[in-house]
């Protein structure tokens, strides 16, 4: 038994050890891909790097914070969490408030930092429906299909498709682990498509992103020409890529080469074989927040854990699958790795949560 107990205290150390890894990686790939950038922006190479790492140290602080933080309080804090992110959503569309960049409104300057509403949303509804579905009370699918709707048509607004597709799957994944009348999803998914079609429809800017996903040929020197970038620099690093500083695409042909598309960067100078290893790391993450999962101690502590695991698991396929053309281009940025205060903050509160779940299984203190 003592040696089952210390094999879990294992999987908790690498719950820790590997988003902190994950992290200092991204930190370092961030320097390389954002040092020209940097550069004409501010006359700082280091400016993105300073910050990041910034980020990084509020962000193991924030870790530890719910690391010890009772995850069962989190039930007396969800309905404030949730109403402060709703609010927060109305005030990034209001001019003003919401600083519009690149065509959308999604940051809130407040200074010292730009905050992102959507990340928090996340973080919210994630631990706000797994509050609500605690209890098992029946007839809630339709509350529960409006709560979503709200979050979504919010974020619609920005516009920021690929953050409401995580909100929508991630509430769709938790009521699925709920198990209480699942036959409602059997007719959510094809209004879920139709919606998806008539937004497409009626936005022209959607389907020029639906026709360059099917043929990035269209326009390289418009709408396609994001994706046509990030194909070169995945391509340039062959097997065992160009070798650490030796990107092209860095020197401001690849858009968003620091955020939601330092995967290219990454592949371009690591290669295939590095590419694999990040990957790597990313499965074995998500395989002990499996772990976490199944030995929570309440449902509760279960439902917490799994909607974590479907967000790292949505997060990370998402925008790999978004670099490899397997689907359109989304602003989904990739956990631990992607530059951005609030994502990073975000994906280190979740793992805090999963610790404490962890700390406080049957398991652990047998």
């Amino acid at each position: 038994m003592k040696k089952i107990v210390q094999k879990k205290k294992n999987q908790l150390v690498w719950v820790i050890f590997l988003p902190i890894v994950l992290t200092i990686i991204g930190t370092f790939f961030v320097f390389e891909a954002s040092a020209v950038r940097s550069f004409q922006e501010s006359g700082d190479s280091l400016y993105y790097f300073r910050l990041q790492v910034i980020w990084l140290l509020i962000g193991i602080i924030t870790m530890f914070f719910f690391s010890w933080f009772n995850y069962h309080r989190l039930y007396y804090w969800a309905f404030l969490l949730m109403s402060a992110t709703i609010v927060l959503l109305f005030l990034v569309l209001i001019p003003g408030f919401g600083s519009h960049v690149g065509g959308a409104r999604r940051w809130i300057n407040l200074g010292f930092f730009n905050l992102q509403p959507t990340e928090l949303a996340k973080l919210a509804t994630l631990i706000y429906l797994c509050s609500w579905f605690i209890n098992r009370e029946r007839k809630r699918f339709f509350s529960f299909l409006i709560f979503i709707g709200l979050l979504m048509f919010l974020i619609f607004l920005q516009p920021d498709m690929g953050t409401a597709s995580i909100i929508f799957l991630m509430g769709i994944g938790i009521y699925f682990l709920v198990g209480i009348e699942l036959h409602y999803l059997l007719f959510l998914f094809p209004a879920a498509l139709g919606i998806g079609y008539w937004l497409i429809k009626t936005s022209p800017y959607r389907f020029k992103r639906l026709l360059a996903f099917f043929n990035p040929a269209l326009d390289p020197l418009g709408i396609t020409y994001h994706i046509n970038q990030i194909v070169i620099s995945i391509t340039n690093g062959g097997f065992f890529g160009q070798g650490f500083g030796a990107s092209k695409q860095k020197y401001l042909f690849l858009p968003e080469a620091h955020t939601d598309s330092i995967f290219a960067i990454i592949s371009e100078e690591v290669g295939l074989f590095g590419s694999l290893l990040l990957i790597g790391i990313f499965l074995l993450l998500i395989y002990f927040i499996y772990k976490v999962t199944i030995n929570a101690s309440d449902r509760y502590g279960r439902l917490l854990a799994g909607g974590i695991f479907l967000f790292f698991n949505l997060q990370v396929c998402i925008n790999l699958a978004s670099m490899v053309n397997l689907i359109p281009l989304t602003g989904v940025p990739l956990p631990f790795i992607s530059y951005g205060g609030s994502n990073l903050l975000v994906s280190f509160a979740f793992i805090g949560i999963l610790i404490n779940i962890g700390r406080q299984s049957k398991i652990y203190h047998k």
